[in-house]
């Protein structure tokens, strides 16, 4: 094993700031961190376990065929970070029209719900069994709310519920409506979301009160990771290191600093540290120094896991969206999108289209375990089941496993965050960021803007609480920690792995 030490003679001399900051990840918020680092001149250290960056938000490229895992939209409300997305782009960042919808029953309806649009595709007949099941709830005695079923058909009737409500919600979730809370429904409900907007589609926008969907967003030319790969160049070319393949497996910490870490078969001792880690993967990676109990807490997070199954399609596209949403309960997919239309430079061949069909999943159920053959003719079938596309026009598939793709929320995971973050406010040279690093599933522009704090941190002396950042901020008046929508949580393959296995993840 190799070593980044410095020779004795020189450690007196040497401060703690000509060491350089290691950065852990490099996905949105690891590279941002090495990006800003980088251009003030400080030395950096990016390391990334995977052979490319990006993270969750990276750029498959398979045969030419190009495909994010997931959709990720480069919209936001806080300047800084669109300020950056430009900086760093330029004239590769497109502006893009966005279409989404939802497809039920053969047909595609209108999102947000428009009322004209439901009323004729719903029918006459349907419409009136709606209309009639809304108003029975309305006047029949409300009974117990103990889960979203109960709360959901209680304010818009069964009928609605299980056309558009039960099937999406199960398959993002992972557990039968019946064990989703009806506190979290109740949370969902505010601002913008599918049950207002249904609400509005049939009995109207009383004050205007729900706002429009934005209408565009902007997007790379090759997809979200040519954002992370142009980053990855700038850091190197400011002086900054990116190693790719180099999974930090050992964190050194004494006297409440990290001193040194191991990573790709060296070691380094950094100055700082910001991680983008999992929250599990830093406590498993620091070892006997994090005491039994944040052992504990991080051995009891949990996560819901995706996977991509990419499909090249001989003809034109199934539909112009960006991405649909499938409330189909006969199909296990949960969106499609259609790579063309987030941009036409991700799809090389124009005789041909190339859909993604996203499954939620749990890393160990059959779907997860399913080869990759498997996963092809499942997405094909599915395909063809819902009228997209004849299966005999698939010409090939391309599957993504992505694990911790979403941090879960249950009842104990914020007390359990709370036990890691306390251990961690001892740790003064480390800074945790981003989506997994705070077990917060939020958005890319709410992992960059953590970084920035980050980095400000190091570089201006500044104290700001990264737990304390939400993007979301600039979109409601007031912020509320989200409620978990379980009733009884889902076991997961990570609450029985060792948390040093999987560290590098």
């Amino acid at each position: 094993m190799t070593s980044i030490e410095f020779p004795p003679e020189e450690a007196p001399s040497r401060s703690r700031a000509q060491r350089p900051v290691a950065v852990l990840g490099g996905g949105p918020a690891g590279l941002t961190a090495g990006y800003l680092l980088a251009k003030e001149g400080r030395p950096v250290i990016v390391l990334e376990a995977e052979d490319q960056v990006g993270g969750l938000a990276r750029t498959e490229v398979r045969d030419g065929y190009r495909f994010d895992l997931g959709g990720h939209r480069f919209f936001t409300k806080s300047k800084e970070v669109d300020d950056l997305w430009h900086e760093v782009m330029k004239e590769e960042f497109l502006r893009r029209p966005r279409l989404s919808r939802i497809y039920w029953n053969g047909k595609f309806l209108d999102y947000p719900l428009n009322g004209t649009d439901v009323i004729k595709k719903l029918g006459p007949i349907e419409l009136a069994r709606c209309l009639a099941s809304y108003l029975w709830a309305a006047i029949k005695p409300k009974g117990r709310e103990d889960n979203l079923e109960q709360w959901v058909s209680n304010r818009f009737g069964k009928r609605l519920y299980r056309h558009f409500f039960k099937s999406y919600s199960e398959k993002v979730w992972g557990t039968p409506a019946t064990e989703i809370r009806a506190e979290w429904a109740a949370q969902r409900i505010k601002g913008l979301s599918f049950f207002s907007a249904a609400k509005a589609a049939f009995f109207g926008n009383e004050g205007n009160k729900i706002k429009s969907l934005i209408s565009e967003f902007h997007y790379p030319r090759f997809g979200p990771g040519q954002m992370w790969e142009t980053m990855a160049d700038e850091i190197i070319a400011n002086g900054g290191e990116v190693r790719l393949k180099a999974p930090v497996t050992e964190l050194e910490v004494r006297d409440g600093r990290i001193v040194a870490l191991e990573a790709g078969g060296e070691r380094i001792e950094p100055s700082e540290v910001i991680s983008s880690l999992p929250l599990r993967a830093t406590v498993g990676l620091a070892g006997a120094a994090a005491p039994g109990a944040v052992q504990s807490a991080a051995q009891g997070l949990r996560y819901r896991d995706f996977l991509t199954v990419a499909l090249v399609i001989d003809g034109e596209d199934l539909f112009p969206d960006n991405w649909i949403y499938i409330h189909e309960p006969g199909v296990r997919v949960g969106r499609i999108q259609n790579y063309r239309s987030w941009s036409p430079w991700m799809v090389p061949d124009q005789s041909k289209a190339c859909v993604g069909l996203e499954y939620f999943v749990f890393k160990g159920d059959d779907v997860w375990e399913s080869t990759d053959d498997q996963l092809v003719e499942l997405a094909k079938r599915e395909l063809e089941q819902l009228g997209l596309a004849r299966a005999d026009k698939v010409e090939r598939g391309f599957v993504t496993r992505v694990p911790k793709a979403y941090p879960m929320y249950d009842a104990d995971y914020s007390e359990r965050v709370t036990v890691i973050r306390d251990w961690l406010a001892g740790l003064t040279n480390l800074q945790q960021v981003g989506r997994n690093g705070l077990h917060r599933y939020n958005n890319s522009d709410h992992s960059m803007l953590t970084a920035m704090r980050a980095v400000e941190n190091v570089t201006r002396g500044t104290d700001h609480d990264l737990w304390a950042v939400n993007a979301e901020s600039v979109y409601h008046e007031e912020h509320q920690e989200p409620e978990q929508p379980y009733k009884r949580v889902p076991a997961t393959a990570y609450e029985r792995e060792p948390l040093r296995d999987s560290a590098p993840a």
